[in-house]
């Protein structure tokens, strides 16, 4: 089906008094592919809103929202008797249970198939971002895209393909070429250096203060944390250090111990690694150059010879913290290894 086709069928699923909601859980690439269904839907529908329900808290995402004037709306605010058409972007209905709210009648994704419920459904896991599928759209369309909406959906693009260093097909590429001509540089710069908050900075500071290097590996365990964020943040940062390969910063989030693993892809896979140390306790996985790794504080107690009901009754300083940063780099040294595979 050529893209015109696709935006053709698209565009038939909805009249002009239809009150269209889209649902996101937004990050760069949701929101502009969000936008995206606005502007092809503009004068062809009664109203188009855009609903999110994850908590926004990076700063660049943050500020991408605030400079580009993006209009959403927390899920909580939303009233779903006031829409009669429901659209997914950049996820799948069974991707998280809040999208299982609504019965969608599109779904346009770049993940992996796993839900295509909709009456209409165009997902393609070739792609590296959503925003490129929306740009094929808005293309079909024939719509000159505004500098906020060509902007938003570059950012959506770089942001999902990391620079064209991840999953990135000549698609990707062509769209960010067209988008380049109609964007803002200098916005782009000013979302793509909001990298910190105060109190991330703040926490950056702290966990230098215990970071530990092993084998041009960065480790820092920091204790209880506000939000993973932080630690994704903290493990980027750590990158920057010359001597530095591997990052690995953790923290104790609602009972859970996250560990976050970046690295320069020249070794051994990031979500290998975590696979082979931490799969055995909790959920672990990623990419060659990132991963994650979320364990449950009661069961890594269990792990560390921790009573059950000390556990529970003390919180997530049942555990000492020194103890939890030995036990994580032992895993990471023992699976890591040295030799390139």
């Amino acid at each position: 089906m050529s893209h015109i086709q696709k935006l053709e069928k698209f565009i038939s699923l909805f009249s002009p008094d239809n009150r269209v909601l889209v649902v996101i859980n937004a990050d760069p690439d949701a929101i502009a592919s969000a936008m995206a269904v606005k502007r092809l839907l503009w004068r062809k529908v009664s109203e188009v809103k855009i609903t999110y329900f994850n908590e926004i808290r990076r700063p660049d995402n943050l500020t991408m929202l605030r400079v580009l004037n993006i209009d959403i709306i927390p899920i909580k605010e939303i009233d779903e008797k006031n829409f009669d058409k429901f659209v997914v972007v950049d996820s799948q209905p069974d991707h998280h249970e809040c999208f299982a709210m609504f019965r969608y009648d599109a779904i346009i994704d770049h993940h992996p198939l796993s839900c295509d419920c909709a009456v209409f459904n165009d997902i393609r896991p070739e792609y590296g971002a959503c925003s490129t599928m929306m740009t094929e759209y808005i293309k079909a369309a024939d719509i000159k895209p505004s500098k906020p909406l060509a902007t938003a959906m570059l950012m959506g693009i770089k942001t999902d393909t990391s620079g064209f260093l991840r999953q990135t097909a000549m698609e990707d590429v062509r769209a960010f070429q067209f988008l380049y001509k109609y964007a803002n540089p200098s916005l782009i710069a000013r979302i793509e250096h909001a990298e910190f908050r105060e109190k991330d900075v703040d926490f950056i500071a702290r966990a230098i203060r215990k970071k530990k290097i092993i084998n041009h590996r960065v480790y820092a365990h920091t204790g209880k944390i506000e939000n993973p964020d932080q630690c994704v943040i903290t493990a980027d940062f750590f990158m920057k250090i010359d001597s530095a390969n591997w990052s690995i910063v953790s923290g104790i989030y609602n009972q859970k111990l996250i560990i976050i693993i970046r690295n320069d892809g020249l070794r051994k896979s990031a979500g290998n690694t975590v696979k082979q140390a931490f799969d055995f306790i909790g959920s672990a996985g990623g990419h060659r150059t990132m991963a994650r790794v979320e364990i449950k504080m009661e069961d890594l107690a269990k792990e560390l010879s921790v009573s059950h009901s000390q556990a529970i009754s003390s919180g997530s300083h049942a555990i000492d913290d020194s103890f939890i940063s030995e036990w994580i780099i032992e895993k990471i040294e023992l699976h890591a290894g040295t030799k390139t595979e």
